[in-house]
């Protein structure tokens, strides 16, 4: 029987919600809010990502953005620093926060004030934004236009919470320390004991729920002395957390569970996806989609090469060294890391950025006679695929800055760890890789090639560990928290039903 377009009329379905996603401006951020994006874009949502143009132009290069998700979008806007300007090190960090206040926060509120639209060619408002943890501007805003905002922080659960009890130190006189002005700049505990405040590193922290039992002062995040201001500048950010509609952090609850239930108390709606990189690999595999459509959203030109040179070794015999794309060290520091994996005679795969080094961006870091030397057992990259490396069966152990994104990515991996952190949330990860995960060694606050030699040859040694015992039962609970009906899966589900609704009040 015929029936005509008056007996059923078109229905419009309504228009999926739109997510503005917006990071702070520096790789570990971006990486794991893209991964996110992905994710609610396999979901059916529209994703807006909101990058400076410096980081546009380093992702264009490096991971093809024209090729992601449909429903996907990148928008830039500037970060107010110079294109020539260095981007790695404390330096560059203080620059990011200071452009936050002057030029970012008032090019975005313009954005979104103007024409509460993101582009011509999508003339639908935002219906939620994703913002980092410490962008209240964007509370600010969104309290303003009635637009709802969630948080990510891209930190540890047991970093963030120790950020946000600073209160309760300042309170209890268990903060500031004096020895905190010298950790900011990375002296060595040789330096800190003829100093006389050596002493007070390892006097426990009491006041941080949950951690009571391992915390120690040299373990608590740093951002430069109690005066700083970009060290002001993140407390009262991560103060201002409760305000959101709620908190994503990229973990997962049976790695991080007891110091979650404590956050829950002020943060009620908590949503633990993480790790994130894996959960993004098994719903494609769900969706019978290769997971070689991902990206590592990185800013650098990665050298697959050495996987091709892990291909030559023998199975957990590789040492995997990448201090992350922030950090930079001495001369001396790097000589001393050199010397101590030459010594200790096993096979090294190192990251060496033109720019780790110290005052020396653009030259190679290590000597020509030094990489002669070491040829056969060691091999450098600028930069390498580090989630690939970490999965390839040569790899035995990381040594590494302790970084969130590189310790969840070992963590998943199953590959234990050596951990030299640098700054910030970095402390207080190598403390739980080594004291509560035990999955590892923390050799932070020392830099000699004894120590090195020797820490390399403990996780190293030939057979199973216990910290590589360890490291293949978290690998197989990180897996399970991204599989279907795991505790991430679930809780992603549940955000992504969160945004859903958001969209329709």
């Amino acid at each position: 029987m015929n029936t005509s377009m008056e007996e059923h009329p078109q229905v419009d379905l309504p228009l999926p919600p739109h997510v503005l996603i917006f990071p702070f401006q520096a790789q570990g951020h971006v990486n794991s809010m893209l991964k996110l994006a992905e994710l609610l874009c396999l979901a059916g949502l529209h994703v807006t990502f909101l990058v400076s143009e410096a980081v546009h132009s380093l992702l264009l290069r490096h991971s093809p953005a024209h090729s992601r998700s449909p429903g996907f979008r990148f928008r830039t806007i500037s970060d107010g620093i110079p294109p020539e300007h260095r981007r790695s090190g404390t330096g560059h960090l203080k620059e990011l926060l200071s452009s936050l206040r002057t030029t970012v926060k008032p090019l975005f509120r313009e954005m979104i004030v103007s024409s509460n639209r993101l582009s011509g060619e999508d003339r639908r408002p935002v219906t939620c934004v994703v913002a980092d943890g410490v962008l209240s501007f964007v509370l600010d805003l969104g309290e303003e236009l009635g637009i709802p905002v969630i948080y990510f922080r891209t930190i540890s659960a047991c970093a963030f919470w120790s950020y946000f009890c600073i209160p309760k130190l300042l309170e209890a006189g268990e903060l500031p320390f004096q020895a905190l002005l010298y950790l900011s700049d990375k002296l060595s505990d040789s330096i800190l004991y003829e100093s006389g405040l050596g002493n007070d590193l390892d006097v426990p922290i009491e006041h941080v729920p949950g951690m009571k039992e391992f915390l120690r002062r040299r373990d608590f995040p740093r951002i430069g002395d109690w005066g700083n201001p970009d060290f002001q500048f993140v407390l009262t950010e991560t103060l201002q957390t409760p305000r959101a509609q709620g908190l994503i952090l990229n973990t997962f609850e049976d790695l991080e569970g007891p110091i979650l239930s404590h956050i829950q108390t002020q943060m009620p709606n908590l949503y633990t996806v993480g790790p994130l990189h894996a959960h993004l690999k098994a719903r494609l595999a769900a969706k019978l989609m290769s997971s070689s459509s991902t990206y590592s959203n990185s800013f650098r030109e990665e050298d697959r090469s050495c996987l091709t040179w892990l291909d030559t070794k023998p199975a957990r015999s590789v040492l995997y060294v990448s201090f992350g794309s922030f950090m930079v060290m001495t001369r001396d520091q790097l000589i001393e890391f050199w010397h101590g994996l030459v010594n200790s005679g096993k096979s090294f795969l190192w990251v060496t950025r033109s720019d780790l080094m110290d005052g020396q961006d653009g030259e190679s870091p290590i000597q020509t006679d030094l990489l002669e030397a070491t040829k056969e057992r060691g091999y450098t990259v600028g930069w390498a695929p580090q989630e690939e490396v970490l999965a390839h069966p040569s790899v035995g152990g990381f040594l590494t800055h302790s970084g969130w994104n590189s310790t969840l990515e070992s963590i998943e991996a199953g590959v234990q760890m050596i951990c030299w952190p640098y700054f910030a949330d970095q402390q207080v990860n190598s403390r739980f890789v080594s004291e509560v995960w035990k999955i590892g060694l923390d050799m932070k606050d020392i830099c000699d090639r004894l120590t090195v030699e020797k820490m390399v040859r403990d996780l190293m040694e030939v057979g199973e560990n216990e910290f590589a015992k360890s490291a293949n039962r978290m690998a197989e609970l990180a897996r399970n928290a991204v599989s279907d009906g795991g505790s991430s899966y679930c809780n992603l589900d549940r955000l992504i039903e969160d945004i859903r609704s958001m969209s329709l009040q």
